[in-house]
């Protein structure tokens, strides 16, 4: 779907390193800032225990995962608003993206160098939303100086409506408030999208600890859960260092054996790849054949039409039913045909919507 989640954070706090484990892709990890200059894009599949059970069921020819594109883009310092460092740059990398990984650094080490001489994550977050802000700003100032003119001269009802967001947004920024904060109704929000406003994206912040904080957490994250407290935002403890040393790890069970030692269940990288799959407001449905078993990612609330067209454009627009079988029944039945014959197979129209973990087969004539 070309959907991106771009990471984002302070110069030394441990972005590349994360984005590493995540993606096969090798950014550079230098101590130094600005070591990395263009963004990294690496495409990750995204776990999911269903398919795996869904595989077992069937025994395809293949099985294909979900994907997703994760965006490493170089450290923000302070100024970046104003084309500091490689400011202009990163801040246009971030507008791409759809969505937001904030790593912040909640570890001491004095082998690693902080842009500020100082560890403090709470103030390194600040020092970001503010640069977001001030690029949010200056953004909203001109088209605000633009579209009052049109709406003045024009009485164009679309002008007007735009330009009482944009105030909205004006009046919040000036305040140090990020976008998201302003609560917009259903009409208002296709406008707002088009603004493509960095501060409006939605947001996960990445706690980066040591190996004897991940379980646990520390002084630095607790400090960082009261400062987003009341932010409309994700937050997630890993260690990418750790996380580094298991995917070093090729064999499966050496990799769980490492888990077992450090007390965890699973990879920290999973759960971030699954936090950042949520905060995209994507979900899974799944198809399911002798030749394949796959997982396609929608839009959470697609129809079932729109859900079609992931597949190809041709299935959405000649769209005329599908056939539904809920991933719990499945699994309890065994095949499509046990699951036809027990009456768990539903035949569903243009404006069903479709579920987490449905699995679909869509009849269609172009």
């Amino acid at each position: 779907m070309g959907l991106q989640c771009g990471i984002v954070g302070l110069p030394n706090v441990g972005k590349s390193t994360l984005f590493n484990c995540l993606s096969n892709a090798k950014a550079q990890a230098a101590n130094f800032p600005f070591c990395t200059k263009e963004p990294n894009v690496g495409v990750i599949t995204v776990p999911d225990d269903r398919l795996i059970k869904l595989a077992e069921l069937a025994k395809p020819q293949r099985v294909v995962p979900a994907t997703m594109e994760i965006v490493d883009i170089a450290g923000l310092i302070r100024g970046a608003s104003k084309g500091e460092g490689l400011g202009n740059q990163f801040l246009a990398n971030i507008r791409e993206t759809d969505a937001i990984i904030h790593v912040l650094r909640c570890f001491d080490n004095d082998n690693i160098t902080h842009v500020d001489g100082k560890i403090d994550p709470v103030s390194d977050k600040e020092t970001i939303d503010i640069e977001l802000q001030l690029k949010d700003l200056e953004t909203v100032e001109n088209r605000l100086q633009k579209s009052a003119k049109v709406a003045k001269t024009g009485g164009d009802p679309e002008a007007k409506k735009l330009v009482a967001i944009l105030e909205r947004y004006k009046e919040a920024l000036e305040q140090g408030k990020s976008a998201r904060t302003v609560e917009l109704d259903e009409s208002e929000e296709p406008i707002a999208k088009n603004l493509f406003l960095l501060t409006n994206k939605p947001i996960l912040y990445v706690c980066n600890v040591d190996e004897a904080s991940v379980k646990t957490g520390n002084k630095y994250v607790d400090a960082v859960k009261e400062a987003v407290k009341d932010e409309d935002a994700g937050l997630l403890v890993i260690g990418a260092a750790i996380e580094s040393d298991i995917a070093e790890l090729e064999d499966y069970e050496e990799k769980q054996l490492f888990l077992d030692e450090l007390g965890l269940e699973e990879a920290g990288v999973n759960a971030l790849i699954r936090e950042a799959y949520k905060l995209l407001d994507l979900e899974t449905f799944f198809t399911v054949g002798e030749k394949e078993v796959r997982a396609w990612t929608f839009h959470k609330n697609a129809t079932a039409p729109q859900a079609a067209g992931v597949i190809h454009s041709d299935f959405e627009k000649g769209f005329i039913r599908a056939e539904v079988i809920k991933y719990e029944n499945f699994i309890e039945y065994g095949s499509e045909n046990a699951c036809k014959e027990a009456g768990k197979m539903a035949i569903e129209g243009k404006t069903y919507v479709v579920k987490d973990g449905d699995i679909m087969h869509f009849r269609f004539n172009v």
